[in-house]
């Protein structure tokens, strides 16, 4: 079976990326391997996850190498090492110029912690998204995967499942279910979705 490589940007602790590792080791990511873990941040404990499933990592510092050209160069050149042909941003806290995305057209996804288009797109991460969630009052919130483009969370929807909000959550309580219930489930679902299409693609071009 032709299998697509996968690079996995990461920022942070890296459960989404564990969520991949577990779905790969399970046999769930028949379409796709982990090639590589590219991440922004060098003490980001997805990079421990990295090494402890065998999966090579890289640091690419923004503040260390200087300014967004030169941290896409760095990027793209762990890249084409890794000869990586998708890209899944796994809570990657850095904005990809247009330059980037248009290199990988419909071959990087994201996650996102909402119902996009939902409490989405720029400065909208991490807790945030989740206060923002409670204090508009919603019953139902959830997960997104879509493809990256340009502009902040405008990729077109590739999946999406609902969270039910629970009296008396907190931002903390909500982002652990949305994860449990929502990310870590349709993360690696639609990794091995986009896998397989690039897998086919490329047979047929063979």
């Amino acid at each position: 079976m032709t299998r697509t490589r996968i690079a996995v940007f990461v920022s942070g602790g890296g459960t989404n990326l564990q969520a991949l590792l577990d779905a790969q080791a399970a046999g769930k990511l028949p379409h796709g391997q982990i090639v590589l873990v590219v991440s922004s941040q060098p003490d980001a404990y997805a990079l421990t996850r990295a090494e402890k499933a065998g999966v090579p990592s890289v640091v690419c510092s923004k503040k260390e190498l200087g300014g967004q050209a030169a941290f896409e160069a760095a990027i793209l050149e762990a890249l084409d090492r890794a000869g990586a042909e998708m890209i899944v941003l796994a809570g990657f806290m850095s904005i990809l110029s247009k330059d980037f995305t248009d290199r990988f057209p419909e071959r990087i996804l994201n996650v996102h912690p909402a119902l996009v288009p939902s409490f989405c797109g720029k400065g909208y991460y991490g807790l945030k998204v989740h206060e923002e969630a409670l204090k508009r009052g919603v019953k139902v919130t959830g997960a997104t995967v879509h493809f990256v483009n340009e502009i902040p969370d405008g990729g077109r929807i590739i999946a999406q499942k609902p969270v039910l909000v629970a009296d008396g959550d907190t931002p903390q309580t909500l982002q652990r279910r949305v994860m449990e219930q929502a990310e870590w489930i349709i993360l690696p679902q639609a990794a091995e979705m986009v896998a397989a299409q690039i897998a086919e693609r490329k047979e047929h071009a063979d």
